[in-house]
């Protein structure tokens, strides 16, 4: 028994209650204007959800305060129709929430009466016409019937509550667009949570274990002059590593702008212009419509550039770079190459194989988007080469 009353202590079957009575004030208008033609309300409903788009928004904004309130993902959603699809959606909707409110006001004004006028008729003693029951014998046993017609009112505010909010969610959620874009937007969050937890493991990583090693090596040296050149490398070390931090914080700044305001391929110049501040020597060739590169392509095209530019300066620092970013049919090719002498990380040393994070990032945009990349030693230079469908 608690259970089945437990919508009685809900908010949320009052506000859906008062969700489904919102149109009948409209409908009680038009009544006292003209109660012969009572269906001229639902026909209005046609031209305003087709012909005005922000209708939708404010049908959304509704169901979500009064169907969902305090639910994080209603899937109801509050933009405004972005085509006929939306707009037919939203009619159906408004003729549907005009139907569903009909029937809760017939029940809320009936089935009371209908209850009261049991209580009534047990009490009668002579036959008498009531406006809903008609003319019947009364009992006493009639009172015993009195509590139905207020548990099907229950059944009927409870219910057609649910009902409205299932047809909220069908017809007012999101359309295939808005859907795409959701991904779209989910996708760049998680390459980006990727991208930073690589960031973190390569820079902060790097350093505390160079401080460790110094520090361990310092105790155990006992030598003053290596102890003071422990710990100028450990400042160092550490300087480098605040500079990448603050890198990463602004990474993870930049993650609250929407995802159409992040930086793409047209802005590549800026990504130049950086590297040769920081003292390389970037030649630079931009060709085809780079304007024309779908959103997500150029997003993650500009995000391997900035991680290929990242890696030649710390790594190789300021040396020669060449950039090619072209576009030609529809694909996407981008290329840094810088001279493969100056990646050695000392006499006899070789650079890496591909196998840190960076160039693992790079490799799984490239994939993620249907393309492929290549890095490693080509023809006397370090090389990152890249290509992604604009399909």
């Amino acid at each position: 028994m608690p259970g089945i009353l437990r919508p009685l202590l809900r908010g949320t079957t009052y506000t859906r209650f008062l969700h489904l009575w919102v149109p009948m004030l409209a409908v009680s208008v038009w009544l006292f204007i003209d109660i012969s033609k009572p269906w001229v309300p639902a026909l209005v409903l046609v031209p305003l959800g087709f012909l005005i788009p922000g209708v939708r928004r404010g049908e959304g904004v509704q169901a979500r305060l009064l169907l969902t309130p305090g639910e994080p993902d209603t899937e109801i959603s509050v933009e405004p129709s972005a085509g006929w699809r939306d707009r037919l959606r939203t009619v159906l909707w408004l003729e549907a929430r005009m139907a569903l409110g009909g029937v809760i006001s017939v029940c809320t004004v009936w089935l009371p009466l209908t209850s009261l006028e049991l209580v009534e008729f047990a009490r009668e003693r002579t036959p008498r016409d009531l406006p809903v029951l008609g003319e019947v014998q009364p009992h006493w046993a009639y009172a015993f019937l009195a509590p139905l017609p207020l548990i099907a009112l229950y059944g009927a505010v409870v219910g057609l509550g649910e009902l409205v909010t299932a047809l909220a969610r069908r017809l007012l959620g999101p359309s295939a667009a808005e859907r795409l874009a959701a991904l779209e937007e989910r996708t760049e969050q998680l390459l980006e949570r990727t991208r930073i937890a690589r960031e973190l493991h390569d820079s902060i990583g790097h350093a505390l274990t160079v401080a460790v090693v110094q520090a361990g090596a310092a105790r155990a040296a006992g030598d003053p002059a290596f102890t003071d050149r422990a710990l100028e490398a450990i400042e160092e070390t550490g300087r480098a590593a605040m500079e990448d931090l603050e890198r990463v914080l602004g990474i993870l700044r930049e993650s609250e702008r929407p995802v159409s305001g992040r930086p793409t391929l047209t802005d590549a110049h800026r990504l130049v212009e950086s590297a040769r501040v920081s003292g390389a020597k970037v030649d630079a060739d931009f060709s085809g419509p780079l304007e024309t590169v779908p959103g997500p392509v150029s997003r993650e095209g500009y995000r391997i550039l900035q991680e290929s530019l990242t890696n030649v300066l710390r790594h190789a620092g300021a040396v020669p770079v060449r950039v090619r970013v072209h576009v030609v049919g529809g694909s996407l090719g981008l290329e840094v190459r810088n001279p493969l002498a100056a990646a050695l990380p000392g006499p006899g040393g070789t650079p890496g194989t591909g196998g840190g994070s960076g160039l693992r990032g790079i490799r799984e945009r490239a994939v993620l988007l249907g393309g492929h990349a290549r890095t490693g030693p080509d023809d006397g230079d370090w090389q990152v080469h890249v290509e992604l469908p604009l399909g």
